[in-house]
């Protein structure tokens, strides 16, 4: 059973380093100690299948895992019969952790670096411990795998060979609101990281920011209820109004529908918006085919000659 350890009771006995296993297939591997060094080691984002055979092997040859949550990291190496000591890394308490995790390794200790799920580094605070075990001179061994944000892009049916990773948006509408302005003219895809309680709230900025693009909204990926929703911003943002769904959730916004125009052509499309739609719908619309900002676009209505009443 995988234990979390004081760190003056980190170090595995004897026994425990001669029979480094893993349990594959039914079958009982057994492997060497892990080359010494800071193994950064991706896991299953819901499927506990998805997982390399390099990345067990590394887990149960290392000397210490490091882990967002004991208890997560805990059942994927139970299910694999990895006897392994963990300890939490996560952003509450890195500070604390790192100096004790660098010491190890300058000690020669191997320890990997793991998240909850997924790829380590894509939104957790692994980065700074990476970057100081670079800066000790210490050897950084990447173990890839699964990543929930390349996941989402395999099944969106939306543009892949450029895409870009946002991350979580921020929780307060206003500051939302203006980062995905600055997203606006970014010409690829958009890939955001998702809760299902905020999710109503920023399909809707999204639409009201980027216009009539295509979306798609992928929810717990490889895992028993793993759906994928497709459709436009405004769309989707209709059908999850009131709505919090469970799980973990990817979302990907196609690239702003047109990607190379004149401002003559903006200016056209803008009158002829105008003619059909209130100044908001209008700025919306445009702004998000075109991958300008609302501001711009409302400044150039307002040129126009166009105020609408507020």
């Amino acid at each position: 059973m995988p234990r979390e350890r004081q760190w003056a009771d980190a170090e595995p006995s004897a026994l425990a380093v001669s029979q480094r296993s893993v349990l594959v297939a039914g079958q009982r591997l057994i492997v060497g100690r892990t080359a010494p060094g800071l193994h950064v080691v991706a896991t299953p984002i819901g499927h506990l299948d998805d997982i390399t055979l390099r990345a067990l092997k590394t887990l149960a040859g290392v000397d210490l895992v490091a882990c967002e949550d004991t208890r997560v990291t805990g059942r994927l190496l139970t299910h694999y019969g990895i006897d392994v000591a963990m300890t939490p890394y996560h952003e509450h308490n890195a500070a604390a952790q790192r100096p004790k995790i660098l010491a190890r390794l300058a000690e020669g200790a191997a320890i990997a670096l793991v998240s909850d799920a997924g790829t380590p580094l894509v939104s957790d605070p692994g980065f700074r411990l990476v970057r100081e075990s670079a800066a000790a001179g210490h050897v950084l061994i990447p173990v890839p795998g699964p990543s929930a944000a390349l996941t989402a892009l395999m099944v969106a049916g939306l543009p892949t060979d450029c895409f870009f990773f946002a991350g979580f948006l921020p929780a307060k509408g206003a500051s939302r609101r203006g980062r995905i302005d600055e997203l606006a003219r970014v010409p690829s895809s958009l890939v955001f990281f998702e809760t299902g309680p905020r999710l109503a709230d920023s399909l809707a900025d999204l639409a009201t920011c980027l216009g009539a693009r295509p979306v798609a909204m992928c929810r717990e990926l490889t895992k028993l209820h793993e759906t994928v929703e497709r459709g436009t911003l405004p769309e989707l943002a209709e059908r999850f109004a009131g709505i919090e769904p469970k799980g973990e959730i990817v979302l990907v916004v196609g690239p702003p529908l047109v990607e190379k125009v004149s401002p003559e052509d903006v200016e056209e499309a803008l009158k002829a918006a105008l003619k059909r739609l209130s100044l908001k719908d209008a700025t919306a619309e445009i702004a998000g085919a075109f991958g300008i900002s609302r501001r711009e676009i409302y400044a150039r209505a307002l040129a126009l000659g166009r105020h609408d009443e507020p």
